[in-house]
């Protein structure tokens, strides 16, 4: 923060800066080696402020009254600032990179107070928001995953109503990656469609996943159960297709 390049490990505490370059306040130094305050004679100190080259404590600097607010939460330091009439910030001197460096500020305590309350106020709206949402995608889902399974009914009247919606249901799990999820899916093409009781059918329906337990290489399992899973579809579409022309 100082600008100052002291010789690598010494901490340049008479180049300590007594106020923030930009212009936010006063500057509180956190030593890294025992200091005592030049006016009091307190300490040794783990906060001092720098004026004129000597080091004075919080009390003898009138900053005696604010609490230390660590970095990490750039909200609350924020509000805290905003809310408190005065603050400082804290510094501590970096040796291996031979500078000062943030880490966190002076506030005072009802100024922390107000703000921690705005910060839980903000919280709270987020939660509600969350719920919201997370409402309003599972009515999204719910809606999305009874289009897909009247479209499975559709293309294949013979499948048993539980069975389409367990298709679907998995299918358009929401960030799955699956075919539901796909923008051919979400758009209900019948590719997308069949793609997905195909799966289903290619593990319910036919000694697939067997195939692959017992090392068989998943082209090769996928051949050999290929005319079982067609079969398996035939049916299903030609249920409809009976009662069509009864």
């Amino acid at each position: 923060m100082s600008g100052v390049r002291p010789r690598q490990g010494n901490e340049p505490f008479m180049a300590a800066p007594a106020s923030s370059p930009s212009g936010t306040g006063p500057v509180v130094v956190q030593p890294l080696k025992r200091r005592h305050c030049a006016e009091c004679r307190g300490g040794p100190l783990p906060l001092l402020v720098v004026e004129d080259g000597t080091p004075r404590c919080l009390d003898c600097a009138d900053l005696g009254h604010l609490v230390f607010l660590p970095r990490g939460d750039t909200a609350l330091t924020r509000r805290s600032r905003e809310e408190s009439a005065l603050s400082a910030v804290v510094v501590r001197f970096n040796r291996r990179r031979g500078r000062y460096e943030r880490q966190g500020v002076l506030v005072e305590e009802a100024a922390l107070a107000r703000a921690e309350q705005r910060c839980l106020a903000d919280a709270e709206a987020r939660r509600r928001r969350r719920v919201r949402d997370a409402r309003r995608r599972a009515a999204e889902d719910l809606r999305f995953t009874d289009a897909f399974a009247t479209e499975i009914r559709r293309l294949f009247p013979g499948c048993p109503a539980d069975r389409a919606q367990a298709i679907a249901a998995h299918a358009s799990v929401r960030g799955s990656g699956r075919v539901g999820r796909s923008a051919a899916g979400r758009a209900l093409t019948e590719g997308a469609v069949t793609s997905a009781v195909v799966a289903s059918v290619r593990h319910l329906d036919t000694p697939y996943d067997q195939l692959l337990m017992s090392g068989v290489p998943r082209h090769e399992a996928r051949r050999r159960i290929a005319a079982m899973v067609q079969t398996v579809l035939r049916g299903w579409r030609a249920e409809g297709v009976g009662r069509e022309a009864g």
